[in-house]
């Protein structure tokens, strides 16, 4: 690759790169492009301003938009293996007495099948696959909020729930989100449901933690529920680059990897 490249041609070559790879550190960039690290960090903070990609912990991350909710079918055959481990992780986490908030998502359903069924515990969701489905097969109590259906990923929104929320406080809560990104933070794509997970993060005296598998990690949606600094713990696969694990990991994110590979 030519050095003489002027800079809105190495800028092509770098979005190209990174439309291909998703992620890439400055030392992958600077070999592509045969040009200093230096020159990358520049070419890296003009591509940002211009809302290109996201700079991440040394390196950067393609910016991918998710503007509407897909139905919960459609994700829920989206790494399968994946979701069930993290569920199962992040329902290991669960002590008896605890007060548990969990937002819908078909990751966030895998929580309740991996609840022990005898748990001593009661459990606050929007999810009504939970409430529905899981809900007949369990011993804790599984609370529905009340409010507005969506049949489209299965959740109750609105003022009802929001009202209930507000007079509760959790032990621990587990979110599922459709995008998270370092600049951009934890993002959901419509406003009801992110005033359930704001209100529940409001609400939760301790543990907040996200649970997603690794294709979220870039995702920008519509209404942000967080920034990454305010959640404590991130559960997810292990196909995460480690570009975005240290760039979590800078931000005070405890970044728990569950392994599909190693299933009992």
């Amino acid at each position: 690759m030519s050095k003489n490249l002027i800079p809105a041609q190495r800028r092509k070559l770098i979005q190209v790169y990174i439309n291909a790879h998703k992620i890439a550190s400055v030392a992958d960039l600077s070999g592509a492009v045969d040009v200093s690290e230096a020159t990358i960090r520049r070419d890296l903070e003009w591509l940002e301003k211009e809302g290109l990609l996201e700079r991440t912990y040394g390196g950067a991350i393609l910016n991918q938009r998710m503007n509407l909710e897909s139905d919960y079918e459609q994700r829920a055959i989206s790494y399968p293996e994946e979701k069930r481990m993290i569920g199962a992780h992040a329902a290991s986490l669960i002590e008896s007495g605890d007060i548990v908030f969990i937002n819908s998502g078909t990751t966030t359903a895998q929580i309740f099948h991996h609840i022990p069924k005898d748990a001593d515990i009661t459990v606050f969701t929007n999810n009504t696959i939970a409430a529905f489905e899981i809900g007949n097969e369990v011993g804790y109590e599984i609370v529905l909020l009340g409010g507005r259906l969506n049949n489209k990923v299965n959740a109750v929104t609105g003022s009802l729930a929001i009202g209930y929320l507000s007079q509760i406080y959790a032990d621990k809560t587990f979110l599922g989100v459709d995008g998270i990104s370092l600049k951009y933070g934890c993002t959901v794509p419509t406003n009801p449901e992110a005033e359930i997970v704001r209100m529940m993060i409001a609400r939760t005296r301790g543990l907040v933690a996200v649970v997603t598998d690794h294709s979220k990690w870039g995702m920008v949606s519509n209404f942000e529920v967080a920034k990454v600094d305010q959640i404590h713990q991130l559960i997810t696969d292990d196909e995460h680059d480690s570009g975005a694990y240290d760039a979590l990991v800078s931000k005070s994110v405890d970044v728990v990897i569950t392994n599909p590979q190693n299933t009992d």
